[in-house]
């Protein structure tokens, strides 16, 4: 079972967690980006590729027996700081249908450039399944 670390004092979080503890089976996946399981884009929008990289998060969890709720910390990397920040809340809802209301330790950072020239997003989870 997951604990979701949240001190006292400080305004809860929207999305995400501030941290999380967790004993059990540990699963690494690596970043995962928005291609379909046959490496081909079929996108170039944001939102799209968000959702991909997102549905191949989750179906590498499905391959470990585990799911959305055993995720326990989620790094983005992004390559368009202001394409993410206007589109918040679309991200949210894409979120939200292939993640559930799951939300781990979670951090967003913002890169020139990801190894896959058509890559705008890139997502790496780990995740704890309990003892």
């Amino acid at each position: 079972m997951h604990s979701f670390l949240q001190p006292p004092d400080w305004l809860p979080p929207k999305g995400y967690a501030n941290g999380v503890m967790a004993h059990g089976k540990q699963i690494y996946i690596g970043g995962q980006i928005g291609w379909n399981a046959q490496q081909q884009f079929e996108s170039d929008d944001f939102i799209f590729q968000a959702k991909q990289a997102l549905q191949n998060v989750f179906a590498v969890l499905q391959s470990a027996g585990a799911g959305p709720e055993h995720m326990v910390r989620m790094t983005w990397y992004v390559t368009q700081r202001d394409l993410y920040a206007a589109n918040l809340s679309k991200i949210g809802g894409v979120y939200r249908e292939v993640m559930g209301k799951n939300f781990p330790a979670m951090s967003c950072v913002f890169v020139s450039a990801l190894v896959e020239e058509r890559a705008l997003v890139e997502i790496e989870v780990t995740a704890v399944i309990p003892d």
